[in-house]
């Protein structure tokens, strides 16, 4: 399938974006919990906060990961390239409803 990797790519910055609005609204929180309340395996949580981390969204604390007080910079980042995504997906459907 053409779009296969798109989606499959899609869906794991989803979670990524879920994972960090469950941080925002429940910081400070670890894995544990997270996982729990996302009804979601650990190892994907792990992952997900590693790569938010990687961002310089959130930050690692003792007692478990919070949100960076300059998150946002990296928000309005996030909302910019959101959109150049939809920008292009919208395309894609105007080419595939011409096919």
């Amino acid at each position: 399938m053409v779009l296969r990797k798109l989606k499959q790519e899609a869906e794991i910055a989803l979670r990524h974006l879920e994972v960090l609005q469950a941080v925002l609204d429940n910081q400070p929180i670890g894995i544990f919990k997270l996982a729990e309340l996302m009804n979601m395996p650990k190892h994907k949580i792990r992952y997900s906060l590693r790569v938010l981390e990687q961002s310089g969204i959130i930050e690692p604390t003792q007692y478990g990961a919070i949100v960076r007080d300059d998150a946002d910079k990296v928000f309005e980042s996030l909302r910019k390239e959101i959109k150049e995504i939809l920008d292009s997906v919208n395309k894609m459907g105007e080419i595939i409803q011409k096919l």
